[in-house]
């Protein structure tokens, strides 16, 4: 696989919902910690990445990786991604390492195959690995208005376990930019999955 079997290892898939950018952002920032990545994305993800980021990617996963780490400013040392239906993966098996995942943005599409044990592609399995392992699944959904199917999935899965971070950015911080508002919601994540944010801005600080 190419990563030390120390290393801190964490799944990051980007669904089909608006916001790539916090998807982006996230691995970015894992990056610059020396975590390996396993990265995810949905076909969907992709039509949104070029919309929302002018960022296309090859069809390739290999192809993919070089791509998102150039376009991040890394070299393919720890990130790797993998094609939809690729059983074989380390975020498919409950035996992996592997102890956390993000889904960042999560469609609400996404999030129904996850509520309901839906695994049709990886990412819908992976979700369903940290689920039945106890294992940490964090969620960002982004969609507006919800509906009641919206927020009974959403409750499903919080009374699971799952830590739903909706894209909601804080002003508080008086945010001058759109990359400050990003920051702020990646920075939420980045404290759920215990990583130490040196950048974020807190309350009262």
């Amino acid at each position: 696989m190419g990563n030390s079997i120390k290393q801190k290892q964490i799944i990051v898939a980007m669904t089909g919902a608006s916001g790539a950018a916090y998807g982006l952002r996230l691995i970015q920032k894992l990056l610059t910690k020396d975590i390996y990545l396993h990265v995810l994305l949905s076909d969907a993800a992709r039509i949104v990445l070029q919309q929302e980021c002018d960022l296309l990617l090859p069809e390739s996963a290999h192809e993919t990786a070089n791509v998102l780490a150039q376009h991040l400013g890394f070299n393919t040392d720890n990130i790797r991604c993998y094609e939809k239906y690729d059983w074989f993966s380390p975020a498919a098996s409950g035996s992996s390492n592997i102890q956390q995942m993000v889904v960042i943005p999560c469609s609400m599409g996404t999030l129904a195959g996850i509520a309901n044990g839906m695994s049709d592609q990886l990412i819908e399995r992976a979700a369903d690995v940290m689920i039945k392992e106890r294992k940490q699944l964090i969620l960002m959904p982004r969609e507006t208005p919800l509906s009641a199917i919206h927020l009974e999935h959403m409750l499903k899965l919080s009374r699971l376990g799952v830590d739903l971070i909706p894209a909601m950015p804080g002003f508080y911080h008086r945010p001058e930019s759109v990359s400050e508002l990003v920051d702020f919601m990646v920075s939420r994540v980045l404290d759920h999955l215990h990583v130490k944010n040196e950048e974020a801005k807190r309350w009262g600080e």
